[in-house]
């Protein structure tokens, strides 16, 4: 069996030592020998075991995989999903519409990976798009079990890295761009750059939101190209309505008009859904099969999700962008809540630039916000607080560095018809602390509190 992970190499197993961006293989080879792997793919060194020399160890395995489950991948219809924003709700809504119109779909992303119903952690989180070798394992143990459809969440910098190389796509759709990841890419055109190798990679139809300014980098006139928007494509919505109890809209295609509803709630939802029907609609399902199912799919865990508590509400969310933020407050206006309360902080190392007006979003709609950590990795805590408030000259709010506690503050403010939200993590159920994960989860935060 071959190896990417030296934890998980077994006696005759063969390891590939492979370059990522925060750790090199080549450290682990002898970790990997001591384990029992009986040969080593390499790019230098001398071990005591068989050892091979490549160029490209990223380039050995691919090239690898691709002759090794070429037949199989050539019966599987694998989906990619890449965008800033949007990318977990529409890889998750078209995991549960295949499955519910009867076509055996699996998901692999931001959440985890779902077969039948299964959830299962990834041994690479906190990677949205998991490493090329587990991905192909994914792809085989959905094969094995009858679900020739694979919908996989496809980040910027698992693309960059060539996490999704060699992989034959016949759907991609592109949800939106807007700054995130700077940090890594530097620039907006090498961050465009990156998610368009996904297109450039396609081997089929292209689903992208025509109201995005990017929407040109990705259409490319190889691929076979559909769009959705408000302001035109080939699946256009109409008028819509958005309420705390979800979404009604209309939509037209090829002359006709629909009218659909979900209980998903948001003007930004719309665009997830809409790309959903647009890739539906291209795997020639019944329009009318369509509509009927929409309605019936939930928003993935860690998305507006909402736990009731003393005739208010506590919403969590993984919002953690200035786009995402401000499209969930507009959602979050509409209710109508005597009081608004947040909970936030900044991941360490990644877009500092970003933090401060992320941080004048959340003040300006909230009543009271509590900055408190998130992931803050190798930075001090404190200069991202820094940073946060950087240049600020408002005052409703409280730093409580200890995310803990922040939420405790926040649900004991809690009266009749407020919100609370908890924003940034979502799903998530650890906090990245140097190179630790810690077990820390909102949601069960939330519950332990209001338990006790």
């Amino acid at each position: 069996m071959i190896r990417v992970d030296s934890r998980r190499v077994l006696k005759g197993d063969t390891f590939v030592a492979l370059r990522g961006i925060s750790s090199d293989g080549h450290s682990y080879i002898e970790k990997a020998i001591a384990l029992g792997a009986s040969k080593i793919i390499c790019e230098e060194g001398d071990f005591p075991v068989e050892t091979i020399i490549v160029k490209d160890t990223r380039a050995y395995l691919t090239e690898y995989l691709k002759e090794t489950y070429k037949e199989m991948l050539s019966d599987m219809t694998i989906i990619g999903v890449t965008g800033t924003n949007g990318k977990t709700t529409t890889a998750h809504l078209i995991y549960q519409a295949l499955n519910k119109i009867g076509i055996k779909c699996s998901y692999i992303g931001t959440n985890g990976y779902y077969i039948g119903g299964v959830k299962f952690e990834l041994p690479s989180l906190p990677n949205t798009t998991p490493d090329i070798m587990e991905q192909y394992e994914m792809y085989e143990e959905s094969y094995k079990k009858g679900y020739k459809y694979v919908v996989l969440e496809a980040s910027s910098q698992a693309i960059a890295y060539k996490r999704i190389e060699g992989v034959k796509f016949d759907y991609a759709i592109f949800t939106n761009l807007s700054e995130e990841h700077l940090n890594y890419h530097k620039t907006m055109e090498n961050y465009y750059l990156a998610k368009r190798k996904l297109f450039e990679q396609l081997n089929g139809t292209a689903i992208i939101n025509y109201d995005d300014s990017y929407k040109d980098k990705f259409t490319l006139s190889k691929n076979k190209n559909f769009f959705y928007g408000f302001s035109g494509g080939d699946l256009k919505v109409g008028d819509f309505e958005t309420t705390s109890r979800g979404i009604t809209f209309s939509y037209s295609y090829q002359d006709n008009d629909y009218n659909i509803t979900s209980k998903l709630v948001g003007k930004y939802n719309i665009y997830n859904i809409i790309s959903v029907i647009s890739l539906l609609i291209n795997l020639k399902i019944d329009i009318n099969l369509i509509n009927q199912t929409i309605p019936l799919l939930d928003s993935p865990e860690g998305r507006m999700e909402k736990i009731l508590y003393k005739n208010s509400s506590i919403i969590i969310d993984y919002a953690h962008t200035p786009e995402s933020l401000s499209n969930l407050f507009e959602t979050v206006n509409l209710m109508k809540a005597e009081h608004i309360y947040t909970v936030f902080g900044c991941a360490g190392e990644r877009d500092r630039a970003l933090r401060s007006p992320m941080t004048q979003i959340i003040l300006k709609n909230s009543d009271k916000m509590f900055i408190t950590s998130d992931d803050p990795h190798n930075e001090d805590v404190n200069q991202i607080v820094d940073d946060m408030l950087l240049n600020n000259k408002l005052s409703n709010y409280e730093v409580i560095i200890d995310r803990s506690k922040a939420i405790k503050s926040g649900i004991a403010l809690l009266k009749a018809n407020d919100i609370l939200l908890i924003l940034g993590k979502g799903h998530e159920e650890y906090m990245i602390v140097g190179k630790e994960k810690v077990p820390f989860n909102d949601k069960k935060e939330v519950l332990k509190y209001i338990n006790e």
